[in-house]
């Protein structure tokens, strides 16, 4: 209790002090941001394509593991997604399940991370630049992206292990350390699991934080015109609301995302919906230039390639398919066998992804913002939740306010699960009781975020998000062989009714 009192005083302290910090020097943040991300991409999205356009490594990199894994698993990202629903409705629970939350909570902590600005922004922001044929390889990203976050989730929970307080540590730090130091690599597999800290926390200031404000605000000032003047006052309020729910650790998380999550995602859902039958009849017209733009020169920027690159890439930072991120938060589910947490993360990527990326897109193309000349300005400052807000006003004028509410909640819910996963990294690093300072870090680029540019924040997010799929990736295609057994093994048990008479009734 004194300890939460002591963290609470602190971050209170922070947050009186960020005005005048944050409001220090726009211009000196916007260049430091810019110097940045001009190094880091040349580190991470080294071009590995010949001639143009470019296909950046991490894409490919990303695109093969997914295709490699799904093979794998003779497409576990199909045929597992009935048995995986009954897990989730807790049919299979049992005695000896052991963990900090359900598979349930464990789900909608992770998808309060992935349903989030890339859902609203990302997915305009891919159609802007690689055309209506993106949203085809969106697509195709999230279904093979379903394998990939299942055996994430899987080694997870095969390699979680219990810290001295109680608390469960679990993610792609803890199985390339230990899944590497049983095939003899100790020194490679602590040197990947660094990395992939190091990348998840600067990572987690980026997309977990930084981007969600940055892209939020662009919807909420139009709304809100005080935002527009101070929009420092809305990154301090959103650093408030945050501040309030990760001093409660992992379980409150888990109960705020339970409790946020559907209803976040049903709102949006519906309000997509609406728009979709008002313009009903240019569906058809939309779903063609989808399939018909993924295969030919049309794309805005880069034909086919183009088209693919950024269709991979918004998937990527929207299901965090292959980045490891999600598998902190699965590695604390309450369940018997590894790959029933890894089954129940396959629904990730397919409600995130192929559902309301889908939803998004189809708004997007069918009232034309994507290339209308009115949206010029909006699409070259990079602010996709700017640009859905002009496509949900078509219907009427007072339809963006549920856009901006979502919005809200999106950049909210992503920011409260995203903390986590930095924090929980940066205990792996540096230990239980520094993680104080994390949490500071964390809600000082929530104010930052409100006063750099969103197209700034929008490179600085992919470049670390995406970094993070270098170590992961090297783990999950090195330690496959111990999924595929126990998934054989989970397969065979089920079949022979075994799962079925140890289920609690």
């Amino acid at each position: 209790m004194q300890k939460k009192f002591m963290q609470s005083t602190v971050l209170v302290m922070l947050l009186m002090a960020l005005p005048g910090l944050a409001m220090a020097s726009d211009s000196g943040l916007e260049a430091f941001f810019g110097t940045l991300n001009g190094w880091l991409s040349t580190v991470i999205f080294f071009d590995v394509f010949p001639g143009e356009p470019e296909m950046p490594f991490i894409v490919a990199w990303l695109i093969v593991g997914a295709v490699f894994l799904t093979i794998r698993f003779s497409f576990v990202n199909l045929r597992m997604m009935g048995h995986a629903f009954a897990v989730l409705r807790g049919k299979y629970r049992t005695k000896d399940d052991k963990g900090e939350v359900t598979s349930f909570q464990a789900l909608s902590t992770a998808l309060s991370a992935t349903v989030g600005l890339g859902n609203i922004a990302g997915v305009a922001i891919a159609i802007s630049i690689g055309g209506p044929g993106a949203v085809f390889w969106m697509i195709v990203a999230g279904f093979l992206g379903m394998s990939t976050k299942f055996t994430e989730a899987t080694l997870a929970q095969m390699y979680r292990e219990v810290r001295p307080d109680g608390r469960l540590m679990g993610g792609a730090m803890e199985y390339l350390s230990k899944g590497f130091a049983e095939k003899g690599m100790v020194g490679i597999g602590k040197f990947l699991a660094v990395m992939f800290a190091v990348f998840a926390i600067f990572g987690s200031f980026g997309a977990g934080s930084a981007f969600q404000v940055s892209q939020s605000l662009g919807a909420v000032k139009d709304q809100i015109p005080f935002f527009a003047e101070m929009p420092i006052a809305y990154g301090i309020l959103m650093a408030v609301l945050t501040g309030l729910v990760i001093i409660g650790g992992l379980r409150r998380i888990a109960q705020t995302a339970e409790a946020i999550v559907p209803t976040m995602v049903i709102v949006y859902l519906l309000a997509c919906l609406w728009i979709i039958l008002n313009n009903i009849s240019g569906v058809p017209d939309a779903l063609s230039k989808i399939f018909v733009e993924a295969f030919s020169p049309i794309a805005v920027a880069g034909g086919i390639v183009g088209a693919i690159v950024q269709g991979f890439k918004r998937a990527a930072f929207s299901s965090e398919a292959g980045l490891g991120s999600a598998a902190i938060v699965h590695s604390t589910a309450s369940v018997k066998y590894p790959v029933r947490q890894g089954m129940v993360a396959l629904y990730e990527p397919f409600i995130d992804t192929v559902i309301i990326c889908t939803m998004t897109a189809l708004v997007i193309i069918l009232t034309g913002v994507y290339n209308s000349p009115e949206t010029e300005a909006i699409r070259a400052a990079k602010e996709g939740a700017a640009l859905t807000a002009v496509a949900f006003r078509t219907v009427a004028d007072w339809f963006p306010i549920i856009l901006t509410l979502s919005v809200f909640l999106f950049a909210y819910s992503t920011m409260i699960a995203w903390s986590y996963y930095g924090e929980r990294c940066w205990v792996y690093l540096f230990g239980e009781k520094l993680s104080i300072i994390y949490k500071v870090m964390f809600l000082l680029f929530i104010v930052l975020a409100s006063v750099v540019s969103a197209a700034n924040m929008l490179d600085f997010t992919d470049l670390l998000v995406l970094a993070m799929a270098f170590p992961n990736l090297i783990g999950l295609y090195l330690l496959s062989g111990k999924v595929r057994s126990a998934l054989n093994d989970y397969t065979s048990k089920l079949k022979s009714g075994e799962l079925d008479r140890e289920a609690l009734r």
